[in-house]
């Protein structure tokens, strides 16, 4: 095997490896004579079908695997030999053709860059300690309350709060809507999903009342026959509905799958429930700081644009459908955040390789617990993990990249900083 290699600029290589052809010819022999030996075809005793058959049912995907094979193995030996890393898997080329008794191809990759020596001791990180109390529990049992609200039918006077279902028609200087008839509408007074004057007529209205007013529509009203301009609205009030909410007793209990129907066993599920999604938003804080402070510390760091294309990809497509392609100018735009991101990874993994890290299987394993957890049937969620070895590198990526936070925290010049439930998981909550 020959193997000379050439750097094409930046971080991408091209490896040219050539290869004996008789290690290919003779490797599709002893395969063509195995498949003779062995290959079951209708209208052939085992072992007696003509060589000629063999080769044209399967010569050509022989050839095609023995190839294959001998450039992996060919390859794999030549980076080996070279100290070379490819970022992904490189793009192979070749014509397949023996030339002079050889065989050659050409394999071009991005390797990762030359990192430095990284002095976490200059850097400043900020770490959050947080902690679930009596009240956050208080706030999400009345959350959990309020999301199983139930409405209920009332004679009164609506009042902010209630739902009020009623039918309308609005007339423009040159125009009703609808035409004929009315159309019909329903709304949680005081939500800010109605017009606010349309908000107010309805509130203090019983069932059956009707009323007429002026409403200003904006000009950015949704409706185009509407927007900006002024028209009178004819309502009729159909339906007034009050919010009750369930009893917090053991029926209530029982729903969130507590058996006993015991509050304090609900309430220690809700506690569980909230400090696995408080410690998960304190690892993430502390994730981002230490890699926005690596990558700020860093800044010149030659980027593979592989890793950048894949992280700019994925950071457009987040908050889009699963399937759907986010556009050019979205996928543009996130180019300079990911190459922070990009440049981090590369640091955290360089501090991993340098101080022998490795993951922890423990945390691996809670970390898997916890995300099943969330799932109704959470054995099959982990026997789905365990089976799925892309899955289980990426739980395990997380969990190292983890563990160098906490390490360049416990090095760096670190200050505690302490934050609330809602300040942290909710931020602007109240404001």
């Amino acid at each position: 095997m020959q193997v000379s290699l050439e750097n094409v600029g930046g971080l991408e290589r091209r490896l040219t490896v050539k290869f004996p052809s008789a290690d290919l010819e003779g490797r599709v022999r002893e395969r063509m004579l195995d498949l003779g030996r062995n290959v079951r075809l209708k209208g052939f005793r085992p072992g007696k079908v003509p060589g000629k058959v063999i080769e044209q049912r399967f010569g050509a995907q022989v050839r095609g695997e023995a190839f294959s094979e001998i450039i992996s193995n060919t390859l794999q030996k030549a980076l080996g030999e070279q100290q070379l890393r490819p970022v992904a898997a490189p793009s192979i080329n070749t014509s397949g053709q023996a030339e002079n008794g050889e065989i050659a191809y050409t394999a071009t990759f991005e390797v990762f860059p030359e990192l430095p020596a990284v002095d976490v001791t200059a850097l400043s990180i900020e770490r959050i300690d947080a902690s679930v109390s009596d009240a956050d529990i208080d706030n999400m049992i009345e959350t959990l309350r309020k999301q199983r609200t139930r409405l209920q039918r009332v004679e009164r006077a609506a009042q902010s709060g209630d739902h009020v279902g009623f039918e309308y028609y609005t007339q423009t200087a040159d125009l009703r809507l609808p035409a004929e008839g009315m159309d019909r509408g329903s709304s949680i007074l005081g939500s800010g999903t109605l017009l606010a004057e349309i908000d107010a007529a309805l509130s203090g209205q019983a069932p059956d009342a009707e009323l007429e007013l002026d409403v200003a529509f904006p000009a950015e009203f949704r409706n185009e026959h509407l927007a900006g301009k002024l028209a009178r609205m004819h309502l009729r009030v159909l339906t007034v509905q009050e919010p009750v909410l369930p009893k917090l007793d053991a029926e209530f209990v029982r729903q969130f799958g507590i058996d006993s129907g015991e509050l304090e066993d609900f309430r220690r599920e809700v506690r569980t429930n909230l400090e696995r999604e408080l410690g998960a938003a304190v690892a993430a804080r502390l994730k981002g700081e230490v890699a926005g402070k690596l990558a700020a510390a860093h800044p010149d760091i030659s980027v593979p644009r592989a890793m950048l294309e894949a992280e700019a990809q994925a950071l457009a497509r987040m908050g889009l459908a699963q399937d759907a392609q986010p556009a050019p100018e979205r996928v543009e735009s996130a180019r300079a955040p990911a190459r922070t991101r990009v440049i981090a990874a590369l640091l955290m993994s360089e501090i991993a390789r340098r101080e022998g890290m490795q993951p922890e299987a423990q945390r691996v394993a809670a970390l898997m617990a916890s995300i099943a957890s969330t799932y109704e049937d959470p054995q099959q969620v982990i026997e789905l993990y365990q089976r799925d070895q892309q899955q289980l590198a990426n739980l395990r990526t997380r969990v190292l990249e983890d563990q160098v936070a906490e390490w360049i925290a416990q090095h760096a010049q670190t200050t505690v900083r302490t934050m609330s439930f809602d300040e942290l998981l909710r931020p602007g909550r109240n404001g």
